[in-house]
């Protein structure tokens, strides 16, 4: 039986992905499919990690452009991974997947402070992790926490998690001619200013060589295919 190509990963998931076809908030069946498709690679013995946005709920960029201090508008959008990473951890454990959620803002009541040997232990035991509350950092996005809690547990490789197949030349929606990638060099993404991740995610990443593969969440057995080896999405490396 082929064996997963990679054991410890952190999956990357938008908030508006979290909100499916609906314009705001939180779709379930969405909930109910990622919550599948990691009980399916758990089961494989691979260690999940879990970074989550908050965009479906509040963003702290669109916040100052009505108003809103830039700093206030951040940990709003803190608050909002919060609310998306509950919803995950009560998905999952409905399929039996046992989860913890830490944050980088103390709120014990709700989820766990992150604690980088703890974290790790939880993997070690087969628990998921998800991590909320971004870096607890105005100023940084969690495409940033994603790229430094994989670093910091040894993650091998980050799953960015999108609603398209893969990093393309344009915006396939609007241009129908825009080319899709099936691999780029970190410099080749900074350069061209390329809608990976941000740039001190990826710079980051490329500081540490991890990798990335952006793929397509919405069709479901995606995540189990990028963790057999299988060549879809994009892959951000060298």
């Amino acid at each position: 039986m082929k064996k997963p190509v990679f054991k410890r990963v952190v999956l990357k998931l938008s908030g508006e992905a979290l909100q499916g076809r609906l314009g705001y908030g939180i779709d379930h069946d969405v909930l109910a499919s990622i919550a599948r498709q990691v009980k399916e690679i758990r089961s494989l013995g691979v260690e999940v990690c879990i970074v989550i946005g908050g965009g479906n709920i509040f963003r702290g960029v669109s916040g100052t452009s009505k108003g809103i201090d830039r700093v206030s508008a951040d940990y709003m959008g803190m608050l909002a991974t919060v609310i998306n990473g509950l919803a995950l951890q009560g998905a999952l454990e409905k399929v039996k997947v046992f989860t913890r959620v830490q944050t980088a803002i103390e709120m014990r009541e709700l989820a766990e402070p992150f604690i980088r040997r703890r974290a790790i232990r939880h993997l070690e035991k087969g628990r998921v992790v998800i991590f909320v509350g971004g870096t607890g950092n105005p100023y940084f996005t969690t495409d940033t926490t994603a790229a430094l809690r994989a670093i910091e547990l040894g993650a091998e490789v980050i799953l960015k998690a999108t609603k398209v197949d893969g990093v393309y030349s344009s915006d396939p929606a609007r241009n129908k001619k825009a080319r899709k990638y099936e691999s780029l060099r970190y410099i080749d993404v900074l350069k061209k200013g390329l809608k990976v991740m941000d740039a001190t995610a990826t710079s980051l990443c490329m500081d540490n060589k991890l990798p990335i593969i952006v793929f397509n969440l919405t069709r479901e057995g995606n995540i189990k295919r990028v963790i057999m080896g299988e060549k879809i999405g994009t892959t951000v490396k060298g």
